[in-house]
């Protein structure tokens, strides 16, 4: 092996990531795909292409195909109820500093706040299974913290996806605890240049490769001052490998690529049904579209005569119901299916309430995850400035997912119910009090209630009994 080569490969394994990588990357980027939908989706070719056909007509059906984009719906309800409210959070010993007002207000210095920063990283772990966060603060040499406060210097945090990850590393410390010792990442991509950068203890090393010519065009280091690696895995759920997480929609992504050539398929049944493929031998001339002439010639076999191939499209109403099944599937699977109202109408009040209090626990746990994550983040922006996290972030436990409709309903009814006690009906008022009245409009619910308990009982006894009806 020449020298040249030698210099080509080591290159080549510099930007290639470890054997996790290698094995997850793929399935990451089909993921990442399944999520976005769109141009991305049809560009990587899902639609499974029919036996013989050319690169035409496979064109042309993936032109026409109609995704359903599942992954996306799925997880979009996981993150409105999860950041529905703001997690609350306790500063303790950070509270007043200027820096972290600013690193609220602009997370990653790129505009984001952070908790939407967090609702990203929320998102994108139920794509990937998890994303890191990095903890920066960048060295301008300022001598005092003043300094750095009048250049607008601070730490900041940047999400990164799975698929920019390469290499990392656990190592177990003497105490028991797992920590970071090597992390690798792609920095930036600008033309045939990429930035690869490297986190050590004691180094932060970044090279700037030239991947058409295999050159290293610029490496520096700098000092890692932390004596640690300021990165974060954010979990969406943990596997029994460290540093993978557990997608919401690996599965999920799987039912819709199913749809999605099924969708195609009935588009193909309509189509042979309307516009049926005509038979023929090579010389038998033949024109397009309704009206159209055939002419045969004289010696023609009269068993080869053209004829129409025609379909009953009877196979649309079974592809129907089939991507029918596999949507209810879907919603088993995450849980929302109480959640959708062309599914509620169909499901019993207890198989309503069962999944209610999984989709509950999902999130909940989703939850617990984001707030470790956090608590991990502000621990490593404090030692920047040698200060230890004595405060603590809660995100909700319960999001009083409820069927409104449905309580609603039942209350009306129980109003009517034959019991003459003041206190039963009193009760039945607060509670449609509180199912009617927003969360946010606390001092009205409070009005309200004060109403109903200074009440009378006739006055209660007319007006539930008036509802009802």
């Amino acid at each position: 092996m020449d020298q040249a080569e030698f210099i080509d490969n080591a290159v080549a394994k510099f930007l290639s990531g470890n054997s996790t990588y290698s094995s997850y990357d793929d399935q990451w980027q089909y993921l990442y795909e399944s999520y976005l939908g769109g141009e991305e989706y049809r560009n990587a070719q899902h639609l499974v292409r029919y036996s013989l056909e050319n690169s035409s007509e496979y064109g042309q059906r993936l032109h026409n195909a109609v995704l359903q984009n599942h992954t996306s719906s799925v997880i979009n309800v996981y993150t409105s109820f999860l950041f529905k409210n703001p997690p609350q959070r306790r500063w303790e010993n950070f509270e007043g500093m200027p820096e972290l007002n600013a690193f609220l207000a602009d997370a990653d210095k790129d505009g984001r706040s952070f908790n939407h920063f967090m609702k990203d990283c929320s998102t994108y772990a139920s794509v990937f299974g998890h994303v890191w966060a990095v903890v920066s603060k960048p060295n301008v040499g300022a001598e005092t913290r003043a300094q750095e406060i009048e250049q607008g210097v601070r730490p900041y945090v940047s999400m990164l996806t799975p698929l920019v990850v390469l290499d990392w590393n656990y190592a177990r410390a003497a105490d028991g605890h797992y920590h970071l010792d090597y992390f690798k990442y792609i920095e930036d991509i600008n033309g045939s240049e990429t930035c690869i950068k490297e986190w050590y203890p004691e180094l932060i090393i970044s090279t700037v490769v030239d991947q058409e010519s295999g050159v290293v065009k610029e490496r520096y280091e700098e000092v890692n001052e932390l004596n640690h690696l300021p990165i974060v895995c954010v979990y969406n759920k943990r596997s029994l490998m460290r540093g993978i997480g557990i997608s919401d929609i690996s599965d999920i992504a799987d039912a819709q690529r199913m749809i999605y050539n099924l969708v195609n398929e009935i588009d193909q049944s309509i189509r042979l049904d309307g516009h049926p493929s005509l038979v023929k031998t090579e010389n038998t001339l033949a024109g397009a579209g309704a009206g159209s002439i055939i002419q045969m010639g004289d010696d023609l076999d009269p068993g080869l005569k053209p004829y129409m191939l025609e379909t009953n499209g009877a196979n649309v109403d079974s592809i129907l119901k089939t991507i029918e099944s596999i949507v209810e599937s879907i919603d088993k699977q995450a849980n929302i299916g109480a959640v959708r109202t062309t599914v509620s109408r169909n499901m019993s009040g207890v198989a309503m309430e069962t999944e209610f209090s999984l989709l509950n626990a999902r999130l909940a746990e989703k939850g617990t995850q984001l707030a470790l994550a956090e608590e991990q983040i502000l621990k490593h922006f404090g030692h920047y400035y040698g200060m230890e996290w004595e405060g603590a972030t809660h995100y909700p436990e319960s999001f009083n997912i409820r069927n409104r409709q449905g309580d609603l309903d039942m209350l009306l009814k129980a109003s009517t119910a034959p019991v003459s006690s003041p206190e039963y009906k009193k009760e039945i008022a607060r509670q449609i009090a509180r199912l009617l009245v927003s969360e946010d409009e606390e001092e009205t619910f409070l009005q309200i209630v004060n109403e109903i308990n200074s009440g009378t009982q006739d006055q209660f006894t007319a007006n539930l009994n008036g509802n009802a009806e």
